[in-house]
Order: C-alpha cells, then structure tokens, then sequence
C-alpha cells in the first residue's frame, strides 16, 4: 500500500546549457528591482548579472564571504529594504542560495531570524509570503535551488540550523551546467559527495514516497558515475550536466523526503568546526552511515523492508547488480579517498567532541527520518570511524 504524501518544489524549473540567459527575463516577470546575492566574488556571476541589465532591472549586489549566518541574512534584509527590492536573484553554491532565500523570507517578516529559526530560535511560521526568489546554481551539490529551506549558521550557538516554510519554495530554478565548468577540483569532489549523499539519504528516509525513490535512483546512478569524471576533467560538460542535474534531484528529494544521520550530523559539526566544508563531513561519514544503520536494522527490525534498500543503493552506487551494502561501503570509501577528501580530524575534530556532536545531532530535523532511531553509542561510532 502506498502511504499518504506530499510532494512540493520551485513553482518552475528550466535546466539545461545556456538556459542562465534567461534569468533576466524569468526575474523581470516577478519585479523590476533585484537584490542579487553572490559569493565572495561578484565577477563570476557578471554574464548572469549583464543578463538581468539587458532584461530591465535594476539591480543591488549583496555578497555574502562565505557559509550564511545570521548576521549575515540581517545584514542582508537592510539591504534589501534600502534598495526596496521586489525580487531576489540568488547566483552561485549554496551559500549565496542559501542566504538569498533567507533574506527574501525575512524582508517581509517582522523580528529577528531567531525569532524564525529551528532548534535554537522560537520556530515560529512565516506570516507574509517572501519576496520572490529565483535560484540560479553555479556549483553541483546542495540543491538548494529547489528546497523549502536555508542554512544559516547560529555563531553563536556553534551550530547550523534551517528557516524553513512551504512559503520559501523559489519562484523559479535555473540549472545551467555550464555555470558549474569554472569550479575547481576540490569544490567540485565537496559539492558532487554532498549531491550523492542527498540522493541516497532521501532514498533511505523512513519518509520516502514512490516520486523521490524514481528521483534517487536516476540520480544516485548518475552522480556515483559522473563525479569521478566531472573531478578529473572539469571541462566534461556530460559528466557537469549529469552532475548538475543529479544535484536538483537530490534538492527535490530531500525537500520531500527527508535526509538522514549524515546530516544530522553536519549541522552540529558545519557549526562548531566552521573550516570542515559541508561535502567533506558529509563524504567522510556516509560509508559509516550506512553500515551502521543496516546493521542496527538488521539486529533491530531483521524484517524491515528498508533493508532491501541499502542493497540497492549498493547496487546503484557500484554498477554491479549482484553488489551488498558491504560492497557499497568499501566503493564509497575507495571513492572519498580518490577524490582526496580529508578525514574530519583534519578540520580539528577530537574524540573528546564527539558526545556533545552526538547530543547536538540528535536534536536535528534531518535526525527524525533516518531509517530508524540510532543510539547514542551506535551515533558515536559512525563519528569515530569518520575520523
């Protein structure tokens, strides 16, 4: 029997090489004047920002240095009032993504990010609809182009956590691969594991629906024979496009379906360990991941369906249609290494953090749909192997 779902993402998605031209058309129709969010450098979105000039608008550039935080989405809500913008054109990884949808929900809605932030803010629910938002990706890994959600960084509390409504779902995603020919090798392996890693989660998710599943097979498929190749060449523009669009598929899973361990964990550890780049903790606790929950199932629920699902993910991930998860965990991990991941150690994790990570990670959104409850013990194992 098929159980009850919902299924919700950006209003319009247009992907393809070349598509990025029509972001200043796709923007004029929701305002005339944009607040643009990029990354650190402005000029890698000049093609995209010449397009919005030619299409009309009137534009604001807003950077953000790196991972969003709070301050930064109030730094960017004044600035977005001071322009009295009608549109927010996010362009770049999901970092500008990120804060771009965070200060288009807050523009319009009174009070502090705290007031509206999960886990260590009120949760309160956005009263007035955003602005309107249009999410054009340069990188291949978060998805965010398509997801009811924003990473912020509560400095703070040392931690990551989400504003997040059905309300901030963006106007329009625009996936151009060619955007993502620029990056370099390392932010390439980084974003594509983080992709791969929001494909087999949702997938694995104890919120899975029939949609994500055909979403998480194409894209788990793709990006585990596309990365490599995207790595070694970054000029591939196959391999960049399937990568591109393993990501959206990914983002569309994970809004409707949920993550898993993985990412509870990398809030906590994104937060407190602010040099660790998110695909790395990602990369280098998915093998352990899943080992651990197949193995608590198994000695748990020995007759839960899901167990059929961790041999298809291994499956899936290796090519090989006789593969167990066993073989998926020494194929993901010959992968992380290949693609020179640096073990959590490297960014100053030590065994002595590891039970406050647990703590903090149990108190996660992405926790309540790994496929089933793990113990504090089991938690601390995936992170110590993870090392």
């Amino acid at each position: 029997m098929v159980i009850p779902f919902e299924l919700a993402t950006a209003a319009r998605i247009v992907f393809g090489v070349g598509v990025a031209a029509q972001v200043g058309p796709i923007a004029a129709e929701h305002g005339r004047r944009a607040l643009v969010v990029t990354g650190r450098d402005p000029a890698r979105a000049e093609p995209v920002l010449e397009a919005m000039h030619a299409a009309g608008l009137e534009l604001s550039v807003f950077t953000v240095a790196g991972e969003p935080t709070v301050a930064d989405a109030e730094r960017g809500v004044v600035a977005a009032r001071a322009c009295a913008c009608d549109v927010v054109v996010a362009i770049g990884g999901g970092s500008p993504l990120d804060a771009g949808k965070a200060i288009a929900a807050l523009v319009r809605n009174p009070g502090p990010p705290l007031d509206y932030l999960e886990v260590v803010g009120r949760g309160r629910p956005l009263v007035h609809d955003p602005v309107p938002f249009v999410a054009v990706p340069t990188t291949a890994g978060t998805g965010s182009e398509v997801t009811r959600n924003a990473v912020l960084a509560a400095e703070d509390q040392r931690v990551k956590v989400s504003l997040r409504s059905p309300k901030m779902l963006p106007r329009a995603a625009i996936v151009d691969p060619a955007l993502t020919l620029s990056l370099p090798p390392a932010v390439t392996a980084d974003c594509g594991l983080d992709a791969l890693t929001q494909l087999i989660e949702p997938f694995l998710s104890r919120r899975a629906n029939p949609i994500t599943d055909a979403l998480c097979r194409d894209g788990i498929a793709r990006a585990a024979r596309a990365l490599p190749r995207a790595f070694a060449d970054g000029s591939d523009l196959e391999a960049r496009s399937d990568m591109a669009l393993a990501s959206l598929l990914g983002g569309l899973a994970l809004a409707n379906a949920g993550l898993g361990a993985v990412h509870g964990f990398a809030g906590p550890i994104g937060g407190a360990f602010p040099d660790a780049p998110h695909g790395a903790v990602c990369a280098r606790l998915l093998p352990e991941a899943l080992r651990i929950n197949a193995r608590a199932l198994r000695a748990r629920e020995p007759t839960s369906p899901a167990l059929a699902r961790f041999d298809e993910v291994a499956r899936l991930v290796t090519g090989d249609p006789a593969a167990t998860l066993d073989h998926a965990v020494d194929h993901l991990r010959a992968l992380v290494a290949s693609l020179q991941i640096r073990p959590l150690a490297a960014f100053g994790l030590r065994a002595a953090d590891l039970p406050a990570l647990v703590e903090r990670a149990r108190q996660a959104s992405s926790m309540k749909a790994n496929p089933l409850d793990l113990t504090d013990t089991e938690l601390h194992e995936a992170l110590a192997a993870a090392l």
